[in-house]
């Protein structure tokens, strides 16, 4: 799922910019921006969506964990899902053109502009987008809501010298909800019969003497 949202995202962003002309098809990619200094040739003059973090959302942890199967109308226990926040952080890398860094500044506003625009994604309200390879029955339950997520100057800096690049114009969102389902489940035999375990106690065992 992670994989689905971040590609998703990325064709999205890419396309807003393409028809603000913007950037040229290919340019919003999908990297680690820490590569950026020995990727350069590659990375330059390009918008780069990082996945920086993953954070579980612990008040979806609750739930109930043992479900019905249809066909064999038994009860099996499947383990709940893990509700993931993805902390994205958009890059854009200045070219070495005279307006290179005015460019990239473009290019951020207009991402920001994007998130601003629309609340959520989902495969149902962007019709344009072509799944390709990605996972269907993942596309089909994802459910994306990007909020701007605003760094301190020490977190920022604290960021950029983990990342080891110089900073370039950039923003950050975090990402709700990334929903990561296993499809294993364990049956548990139904229970038909309680026996009762009690043994037979001597007649004045309650008795008092």
């Amino acid at each position: 799922m992670i994989r689905e949202a971040s590609v998703f995202l990325r064709e999205e962003v890419e396309r807003y910019l393409l028809r603000q002309r913007a950037v040229a098809a290919g340019d919003v990619v999908l990297a680690n921006v820490a590569l950026l200094e020995e990727q350069k040739e590659k990375l330059a003059g390009r918008v780069l969506l990082t996945v920086v973090n993953i954070e579980e959302e612990s008040t979806l942890k609750n739930g109930a964990h043992l479900i019905r199967n249809p066909v064999s109308n038994g009860i099996e226990s499947r383990s709940l899902p893990v509700h993931l926040n993805l902390y994205m952080l958009f890059s854009a890398t200045p070219s070495e053109l005279d307006d290179g860094y005015e460019k990239a500044l473009w290019q951020i506003s207009l991402v920001i502009e994007l998130f601003q625009s629309k609340k959520e994604f989902t495969l149902q309200n962007t019709p344009g987008f072509v799944i390709g390879n990605l996972n269907r029955r993942l596309m089909n339950e994802l459910r994306l809501h990007p909020e701007l997520y605003t760094l301190t100057f020490e977190q920022m800096n604290h960021l950029w010298g983990a990342l080891g690049g110089k900073q370039s114009p950039s923003v950050m969102y975090k990402v709700r909800l990334v929903r990561i389902q296993s499809l294993l489940t364990e049956e548990i035999p139904v229970i038909q019969t309680v026996q009762n375990e009690s043994q037979n106690l001597p007649a004045n065992k309650f008795l008092t003497e």
